[in-house]
């Protein structure tokens, strides 16, 4: 069974314009058109085209997932080096992810002291801090306009 650009575009949630641009830079020679000139995708299309999309939801830069797709189109010798690649890549994506642990950290961090019953006590003094702290290496106050 084969599948339009319409029909594979809906099955991974890309744009036919997305689509394009992918075959465009390259990431798509494994897709072949069909004699009516369009491109006819199959299930093992659809495949790689999930892994390319998992590799840039996850950051991979168009150049890198080329490559990547390069060595899929070589066959079984390029193993070692999709191998390379891929945990290259998997160390970013920890890195990303330990990253975005310490972001949301601080956000429950705030969170959880804008919900505290003494919220409103708590800003009053951090900005009291701030103020002085300006004051303090002659700086200009920016919260003049604030209320504590």
């Amino acid at each position: 069974m084969t599948y339009t650009i319409k029909e594979v575009a809906a099955k991974v949630g890309l744009s036919v314009y997305t689509l394009r641009f992918y075959d465009k830079q390259g990431l798509l020679p494994f897709v072949v058109r069909d004699q009516a000139g369009y491109r006819a995708f199959t299930e093992g299309d659809l495949n790689l085209l999930r892994t390319i999309c998992c590799l840039k939801n996850t950051g991979m830069k168009i150049k890198a997932i080329r490559q990547y797709i390069d060595y899929v189109m070589a066959g079984p010798a390029s193993v070692a080096q999709r191998r390379t690649l891929l945990r290259q890549h998997r160390q970013a994506v920890v890195a990303q992810q330990q990253q975005i642990a310490q972001n949301l950290a601080e956000i429950d961090y705030k969170l959880g002291l804008y919900s505290a019953p003494n919220a409103a006590g708590v800003v009053a003094q951090e900005l009291a801090f701030a103020v002085a702290e300006k004051q303090a290496n002659h700086l200009a106050n920016p919260y003049q306009n604030t209320q504590a």
